[in-house]
């Protein structure tokens, strides 16, 4: 009981804070969310900048569908890593921009129909069974790149093997170290401390140019880059929207406890899903990752116990405010890509682990023939790189395996005498 009374004291606490004191605190915020929105453009060849402006515009288009009501921010997916490296190498940026805002569309779709039939048409639509190995498919697809990059393949640097393998498991470390020991605000920014140990150890190895820096202007617009519309990009990114959209779910709901408000009535799950979808949309116009909330923005809400959505205005405002600085995307882009491929060891490690989770918490029991059906099926297609090549068109990777879950799900029976475990 006196817990729950110092929670309530806290938070009346932080709401009476003077409004100036919410300039600096959405900083703060900001910083929180930064390495890990700023690690999907560097991973995947998009701009940094354009990243940071995007994130800062759907965070605001997210409050105003959502009425002002969720402390959220909104930024860079990782669930969309794998797909964009993918699609960029196969179509380009531009096509795959047209898909990401294709994908944006999916979750407008997803918000009709919980309008439409409640919250629990997501549950019966993705249950466990097929969320779960297609977000450990997600995962560990780019098992090999990660890898690769964190033994420096192809990277061209001029500096013995074992320096690269110094370099990128002291960003590994570094990341797991904060993520597990560190204390309060520390915990929430490993990312951005792996990154920080990553390109000191490069500095002193010698191999970070500064001349870019240098030479890049403080003010700069972001290189906006505007998509195209290709129907093989637009129908390969359309099944990626599952995983994000559990995850969103997910979010909400964490944001609920942590509130003690029920944000999937108030406003409701449809508007807060439409809001991921209008942000998403808008930053593929503009040349950005998909935006949806953020784990580790929530994990700072809990931590200061702050739930004014004004924090998060202000968040978006230094977003914006930080894309038109020139030095910023230059300086995130003399980071060698050894550092990333440490923290991507971890990070896709992470997302498969999500998805063997998701089948436990939600005891889906693989000695049930359907179950194990569909699990087997999805991870052998998605890891092995099942291809369905119909000339023009190929379907592979997350896309089959989304489709494949989907449609096993629905055909395949459920075992008589029993209750349903996905």
């Amino acid at each position: 009981m006196s817990n729950k009374i110092n929670d309530k004291q806290k938070s009346k606490t932080s709401q009476e804070k003077p409004a100036w004191q919410d300039i600096f605190t959405g900083a703060q915020m900001l910083f929180v969310a930064f390495g890990a929105l700023v690690l999907v453009p560097l991973l995947t060849g998009l701009n940094p900048n354009v990243a940071l402006f995007t994130a800062g515009i759907g965070t605001l288009l997210f409050q105003l569908t959502t009425k002002g009501k969720v402390p959220v921010f909104l930024a860079s997916s990782f669930a969309f890593i794998a797909p964009i490296s993918f699609g960029v190498a196969q179509w380009g940026i531009p096509a795959t921009l047209g898909g990401l805002v294709a994908a944006g569309f999916v979750f407008m779709f997803f918000a009709l129909l919980v309008k439409l039939n409640g919250k629990h048409v997501i549950d019966r639509i993705l249950p466990p069974v097929v969320t779960g190995p297609i977000i450990m498919v997600i995962g560990l697809s780019l098992a090999p790149v990660a890898v690769g990059m964190a033994m420096g393949k192809d990277s061209g640097l001029q500096v013995k093997d074992y320096q690269l393998i110094m370099i990128s498991m002291s960003s590994l470390l570094t990341t797991l170290i904060v993520a597990i020991w560190a204390k309060g605000f520390f915990k929430l920014v490993p990312i951005i401390a792996g990154i920080v140990v990553g390109y000191v150890m490069s500095w002193i190895m010698g191999i970070v140019n500064f001349q870019p820096v240098i030479d890049a202007p403080w003010f700069k617009i972001p290189d906006f880059t505007f998509p195209e519309f290709h129907w093989q990009a637009i129908l390969y990114m359309i099944p990626i929207v599952i995983a994000p959209t559990i995850e969103h779910v997910g979010d909400i709901m964490a944001i609920s406890s942590v509130t003690g408000k029920d944000y999937t009535r108030e406003p409701g799950l449809q508007r807060t899903l439409l809001g991921d979808g209008l942000a998403t949309s808008t930053a593929g116009f503009f040349g950005g990752p998909p935006c949806i909330t953020y784990a580790e923005v929530i994990g700072a809400v809990t931590l200061t116990r702050n739930f004014k959505t004004r924090v998060m205005t202000w968040a978006a405002i230094w977003a914006i405010l930080m894309s038109f600085i020139g030095k910023i995307g230059a300086f995130l882009s003399t980071i060698p890509t050894v550092v990333m491929g440490g923290i991507m060891v971890l990070l896709f490690g992470s997302i498969a682990s999500v998805g063997i989770n998701i089948l436990i918490k939600h005891k889906v029991d693989l000695s049930v023939s359907r179950n194990m059906c569909i699990v087997s099926l999805v991870l052998v297609f998605g890891i092995g790189g099942m291809i369905f090549d119909f000339g023009s068109y190929a379907l592979q990777g997350i896309s089959l395996c989304g489709i494949l879950a989907i449609l096993l799900n629905l055909i395949l029976p459920y075992p008589s005498k029993t209750v349903k475990t996905d």
